[in-house]
């Protein structure tokens, strides 16, 4: 009957332990996927999509959102700022409220950001564009080519998850 007995007991705690594991190693894929976090606490809940923050733009020349995005550019200099892609093509600058918090200067191309804060649009003036441009890396001659002010959207977020590459997206 002992043995029996210690048998069931181990039997039990091999199923508990391995059990365990499994949870542990399902919250570090979980962690693997996110590339870090910046600045306000945010978590996905009540995300729409790009398509639908378009649509909200329709009505009103701000509003307060939290979408996710592939990412196109940061900002080489600093990380200060990140391009995301719109539907139509375009990219969104994002920025990051009262220069609080910054991203990663390099590798976030391909990867995917939640990004939670106003977007606006606004007519962006050539001094600052071209500043982007130089923050970017751009040539030269491309910088000296920017003569017009650029009528385009802007994101102040006050939180930002990145997470890695393509499966982000579908999430």
């Amino acid at each position: 009957m002992k043995k029996i007995f210690l048998a069931v007991v181990m039997l039990a705690t091999v199923w508990a332990c391995a059990d365990k594991k499994t949870e542990q190693t399902e919250a570090k894929a979980d962690k693997a996927d996110v590339v870090g976090t910046y600045g306000a606490e945010i978590s996905e809940e009540g995300a729409i999509s790009v398509e639908s923050m378009m649509a909200k733009l329709e009505t009103s020349d701000s509003v307060m959102v939290k979408v996710k995005g592939e990412i196109t550019a940061t900002c080489a200099m600093k990380g200060c700022w990140m391009n995301l892609v719109l539907p139509n093509g375009e990219e969104m600058r994002v920025t990051f409220k009262d220069y609080g918090f910054f991203v990663p200067k390099e590798g976030m191309e391909g990867n995917y950001a939640l990004i939670e804060g106003v977007v606006t649009r606004t007519l962006t003036d050539v001094e600052t564009l071209k500043h982007y441009a130089a923050d970017a890396g751009k040539p030269e001659e491309e910088i000296l080519a920017i003569t017009e002010p650029k009528d385009e959207l802007s994101f102040v977020a006050n939180g930002v998850i990145i997470y890695k590459g393509e499966q982000a997206a579908s999430e």
